[in-house]
């Protein structure tokens, strides 16, 4: 028996187990934060001076003070250790794309024969792992390798389970010997300064009360769950995360019938556990449901202060992809595993709230002010429009590009959707300078007396829209499902930082540098502002269908972006108008770094799926198509000796695609191992550019034919499984 019907055999097998094995267990309340060290735990084992520095810290209102590193470390580990953990390791995000951990023990010889449990203040403020092997775009060479690890009190502290051990993860960034920025939370926390400086200045003039401002997201993580016996019988999926080749299924997302299906018990009880584990570590997990293509899901938090909801989506994919594997179970979190079939996203919900909770883009919560929300809005709609193809950049990556512009994602063309009720408002404030705001939720009304009242909302959703303001916060949808959400986030927070100061200052103008002696007087100075600055941002808004070719075309005429290709968007990275938003942010030569570990990751990329499709092909499909190949020439032979040729015409022709499929495949095989040994000589930019221009399109050539030969070759002879197998045997 083949290794890949045993496989279908065993998924039965599993599923039996799973329900023997099912244990009765409940999520509460009461596992929230479990495996945190949150301000519960610290009110309990710090003295109060000592736990309200750490609570002050968390809030980004002063520092950790010497003297008190110390007692919070001792505290920190004798918690750690009170569930079970043996070692210590300060987390942090490098330039990799996902996260770093190296683990000491909390132990110190004291002698030759003894050893004791110890952790310092000076262990858990900072750390020195080896920097060499992490990339750092030319900002240091492989021989200069020490790097630190410094504790990020914004992010709380936790502990985690692997296998039988526990370790104490202290979340961390990471910076040179040279003090060259090597992560992503330190320009993500000085792209929240900003942020909040410019955000504090504009409630100075409109009279709201704030000391501190933050943005908030809540991440919408979309996945594919899949058997894990079938997915290691992938090599593509094992190294790569998608399927380089495979045929389409008989049936695939066309019925919609997934979409909010009900969803299976396998899959419910994986997600179950994670859920539980992910709210043990402070995670507020909230929706789940089934996503469009099948196998596909989706599971999405409540809202929290971004600086610990982009930790706590790096912490929940790790996590997803551990409790699968007790599941016999495995994530797919690639953007585009499956050819054919939508991929998956990751849709960022971002907002910015003060200190006593004020959602500042929620035009309700504060009616008798909302000119903040107005300036604010428009800043956002001309960052999004000065700064578009830097918003394109900053969810750039191979994977997902393979995603955007399909019916399942926004398209590359980045542009803003408000819905109605916003836009009659701007369009008012434009031509009128004034707008008058009668409008009030209307009720649905079904004609049934058993139905409760149910309200209208003031406008749409539009799902199509890659960056939709959705009532109280904005929806970029463009982010991939696999990719931090930190460059995003951090690009956002900047741009928008910029375009709003440069509102301020106009307005300040206005003011003659003084505060406004009252709303009207405000207003009178903000709305010639606000008209300027969205008459140079209109073409960036957008109502109608992204998906449709007529908006291609619009937004051409527009002049909108049009970047389908992930490698020429970074180049907005060495845009002088970039290099200006993220002054205090980034250097100028940390920002050529970033834009040189973009390229170099996406070249990579290309290249490890080509090997795979070239290894694959040759070692495991080719063979199973000339076996098949043999059969059927051997059948026509001995048919050939009964009867005329006349008569097996329709075998003949069948084995004549099958042959010319196979010829046509080995001639493309060979045509993209020449394209990639032209690349080895190729620059980090121009070995990028192939790969995207040439590499791609050979192997999407290639796939074509190989994809064909697999529907005509015997099933028991395919060696890889099938597109059938992998979406719907769950």
């Amino acid at each position: 028996m083949s290794a890949r019907f045993k496989a279908l055999e065993e998924i039965a097998m599993h599923e039996n187990l799973q329900a023997a094995e099912k244990k009765i267990s409940t999520m509460s309340s009461d596992h929230f934060g479990m495996h945190v060290f949150n301000r519960k735990v610290m009110q309990k084992m710090l003295p109060r001076e000592i736990c309200l520095n750490v609570i002050r810290a968390m809030e980004g209102k002063e520092k950790i003070k010497q003297e008190y590193a110390d007692p919070i470390a001792v505290a920190m580990k004798e918690w750690a250790m009170a569930h079970g953990a043996t070692h210590y390791t300060h987390w942090f995000q490098p330039l990799t794309g996902s996260s770093a951990e190296k683990h000491d023990a909390f132990i110190e010889w004291i002698s030759p024969d003894q050893m004791i449990e110890q952790f310092t203040g000076k262990q858990l403020i900072q750390g020195e792992p080896d920097a060499s092997s992490f990339p750092s775009g030319g900002l240091r060479s492989t021989y200069e390798a020490r790097g630190y690890t410094g504790w990020d009190p914004t992010s709380p502290v936790f502990v985690w389970k692997e296998g039988s051990g526990i370790t104490l993860y202290i979340p961390s960034v990471f910076f040179s010997w040279t003090g060259a920025v090597l992560d992503s939370k330190i320009p993500f926390h000085r792209s929240e300064k900003k942020l909040a400086s410019a955000a504090l200045r504009l409630l100075h003039l409109t009279g709201i009360t704030a000391t501190r401002v933050y943005t908030t997201i809540g991440l919408e993580q979309e996945y594919f769950v899949i058997d894990r016996a079938l997915r290691n019988l992938r090599p593509d999926l094992l190294l790569a995360g998608r399927t380089v080749f495979g045929a389409a299924s008989p049936k695939g997302q066309e019925l919609q019938d997934h979409y909010f299906g009900a969803v299976k018990e396998r899959v419910l009880s994986f997600m179950h556990d994670f859920e539980i584990a992910a709210l043990k570590l402070g995670i507020p997990v909230k929706t789940r449901h089934n996503e469009v293509a099948p196998s596909q899901y989706e599971v999405a938090p409540v809202y929290e202060r971004s600086a610990v909801g982009i930790d706590h989506n790096i912490q929940l994919m790790e996590l997803m992809r551990k409790i699968a594997v007790k599941h016999h179970l495995a994530v797919l979190l690639h953007e585009k595993p499956f050819d054919g079939l939508n991929g998956s996203g990751k849709h960022c919900n971002w907002s910015i709230s003060t200190e006593c909770g004020i959602n500042l883009l929620d035009p309700t919560e504060s009616p008798e002010n909302t000119i903040h929300f107005l300036i604010l809005l428009t800043a956002i709609i001309h960052a999004v429009y000065e700064h578009s193809t830097l918003l394109r950049a900053s969810i750039g990556s191979a994977a997902n590009d393979f995603r955007l512009g399909g019916h399942e994602a926004p398209p590359a063309i980045i542009s803003v959707y408000l819905g109605d009720a916003i836009e009659t408002m701007l369009n008012n404030i434009e031509k009128h300078g004034f707008h008058r705001n009668d409008s009030k939720k209307d009720q649905y009304d079904f004609g049934l007396l058993e139905l409760p009242d149910l309200t209208k909302d003031y406008t749409d959703r539009n799902r199509t829209s890659p960056f939709a303001f959705t009532g109280n916060k904005f929806e970029f949808r463009a982010l991939g499902s696999s990719a931090s959400p930190a460059m995003a986030v951090t690009v956002l927070n900047t741009i928008v930082a910029d375009s709003l100061e440069k509102m301020l200052v106009a307005i300040e103008k206005k003011l003659n540098g003084k505060k406004p002696k009252n709303q009207d007087d405000l207003i009178h100075a903000a709305l010639p502002v606000v008209r300027s600055f969205l008459k140079a941002s209109k073409n960036i808004r957008f109502t109608g269908d992204n998906y449709s070719c007529e908006w291609i075309k619009e937004a051409e005429k527009r002049g909108l972006p049009n970047i389908k290709k992930s490698v020429y968007a970074f180049k907005a990275f060495l845009d002088k108008k970039t290099l200006a938003a993220f002054s205090g942010i980034l250097t100028s030569e940390e920002i050529q770094g970033r834009y040189e570990i973009l390229l170099d990751h996406f070249g990579h990329a290309i290249n490890i799926e080509a090997n795979l499709m070239i290894e694959l092909f040759k070692s495991h499909l080719l063979p199973a198509a000339m076996r098949q190949q043999e059969m059927m020439s051997g059948s026509i032979t001995s048919c050939q000796n009964v009867l005329k040729k006349s008569n097996i015409k329709g075998q003949i022709e069948l084995l004549s695609k099958l042959t010319s499929a196979i010829e046509e495949a080995i001639v493309h095989c060979d045509g993209l191992e020449e394209a990639q040994e032209k690349s080895a000589s190729l620059n980090n930019v121009k070995r990028a550019e192939w790969m995207c221009d040439t590499v791609v399109p050979l192997m999407r050539t290639f796939r074509k034919s190989v994809d064909f030969i697999e529907t005509i070759v015997e099933d028991r002879l395919w060696p890889l499984p099938k597109y059938r197998e992998l979406l719907f045997t769950i």
